[in-house]
């Protein structure tokens, strides 16, 4: 048995779902983050279980060819990329095999049904959306930047390569001014200062501020919110969130409008959106409209078909498709996105669609009982997928397409194999990396609905 701070030498020969690499010591799996497939390392044994262990790098003796140096100063011990010491294209295969590997083992699906990758055609700076952290290291000062991997420490850190440079600039402002000010950051005792701050952008360029803070109003706010205006035109919107809850729970439920609009308008695939602070929008726009595109291919719409798009949040996907079906019916259960939604089509000038907010299940089982039978079904669920309810009865809704729109490979896998037993088939599956040099990979999977001929299933 191997013991704590015992150093082995591995040879790296996989990856997890999550980017580490997996070598093997005797009987026993070595999960090791920051190594590449093709590495022979020197790794610290750090725990050790009944079957598997897990270790640090401490040299890494011979490199595996898809091995290059991280761009970033603080990637090894950053909590959000993962793949900064592979290159790109070693990353992309190890994601396409992270839902070949999900749909084969808990899907048990072929793996031809999986395509090639799509890859972004940007790797920094893609990000629209930054929520960064704010705490007090043990010393009182100040630190920003990003969570350690696995916990909740704080890793400061005022630019990420991930972030567009006005992002990191405003970050850098906000740490200088809370510097002088350390009583003005939220603890567990004051539960009035600042927690988080919140950025988000548009393709146009426009950026919106959201501070997230204990209290409404805090000491030299207006010093802080001056000062930004002053030297970025590109913010549009400042607002305050307030969220006094002990939780892991990042916005809170009331935000506070401080000055210009509430919310941003960005261009997406030739739609203007209205996005609030709470409402959900993708963070890679660019990659995003790929995504939509093969969603929108995917569903065949000609024009006489009724959509009903689950979890729409501010009506995106859904809005891209409204020009080739006949109605669509949008479901999300946070009301800020569905305001967002309603006014996204009104702005548009869409009038074939209705948006309403209420749990997808519930609302999925309503509509079955009013009736309404959807042609096609678009449902772009959070990452712990679907509910085996929600399955049930989009089945016996009975669309001819389900276009599943995925975050987690694992979730989808064990939700298309439920799929497969309601009477529907799984086409194909295209995964697009929407967020590069993380871990995470998205999904876009075409079911149709096997036909029936003399009660016997064909």
């Amino acid at each position: 048995m191997y013991r704590k701070n015992e150093m082995i030498e591995l040879n790296i020969t996989s990856l997890t779902s999550d980017g580490d690499g997996v070598g093997r010591a005797g009987e026993l799996v070595f999960f090791v983050p920051n190594t590449a497939v093709g590495d022979t390392v020197r790794a610290r044994v750090l725990k050790v279980k009944k079957n598997v262990g897990f270790g640090r790098v401490e040299e890494v003796l011979t490199p595996s060819a898809d091995r290059i140096a991280p761009e970033c100063p603080v990637s090894f011990s950053c909590g959000g990329c993962v793949y900064r010491h592979i290159s790109y294209e070693a990353e992309c295969r190890a994601k396409r095999q992270k839902v070949i590997d999900a749909v084969t083992r808990i899907g048990r699906l072929p793996e031809e049904l999986v395509r090639d990758i799509v890859p972004s055609k940007n790797i920094d700076g893609y990000r629209n959306k930054a929520m960064i952290p704010v705490g007090l290291d043990r010393d009182g000062k100040v630190v920003m930047g990003y969570y350690a991997r696995h916990s909740h420490n704080i890793m400061h850190c005022l630019r990420c390569r991930l972030s567009p440079s006005v992002f990191n600039d405003i970050i850098a402002d906000v740490y200088a001014f809370l510097s002088r000010r350390p009583g003005l950051v939220y603890t567990l005792q004051n539960r009035r200062g600042i927690r988080h701050i919140y950025l988000r952008g548009t393709a146009q360029g426009e950026v919106m501020v959201c501070v997230i803070a204990g209290k409404r109003r805090f000491e030299d706010d207006s010093v802080l919110y001056d000062s930004l205006k002053e030297k970025y035109p590109q913010i549009k919107s400042i607002v305050v969130n307030v969220n006094a809850c002990d939780t892991n729970v990042i916005l809170g439920d009331r935000t506070f409008s401080v000055w210009g609009a509430d919310s941003l308008t960005d261009t997406l695939c030739e739609l203007r959106f209205e996005i609030a602070p709470e409402a959900f929008y993708q963070i890679n726009r660019d990659q995003t409209q790929r995504l939509y595109a093969k969603a929108k291919g995917y569903a065949a719409l000609t024009g006489e078909e009724t959509l009903l798009d689950l979890y729409c949040g501010a009506g995106t996907i859904g809005l891209t498709m409204a020009d080739s079906c006949k109605e669509l019916i949008g479901v999300e259960i946070i009301p800020e996105a569905i305001e967002n939604a309603k006014r996204n089509a009104q702005n548009n000038g869409i009038a074939n669609a209705r948006f309403f907010c209420g749990d997808a299940t519930a609302a999925a089982e309503k509509l079955r009982e009013e009736g309404v039978r959807p042609d096609v079904i678009v449902v772009d669920p959070p990452r712990k997928g679907l509910t085996p309810e929600l399955i049930a009865t989009v089945a016996e809704m009975s669309p001819d397409r389900i276009v599943y729109v995925s975050c987690d490979p694992a979730t989808m896998a064990r939700d298309l194999k439920l799929f497969t037993e309601q009477n529907y088939s799984v086409k194909e599956i295209t995964p697009f990396d929407m967020f590069p040099r993380t871990s995470h990979v998205e999904s876009v999977c075409l079911m149709s609905r096997r036909k029936i001929r003399n009660e016997e299933t064909i």
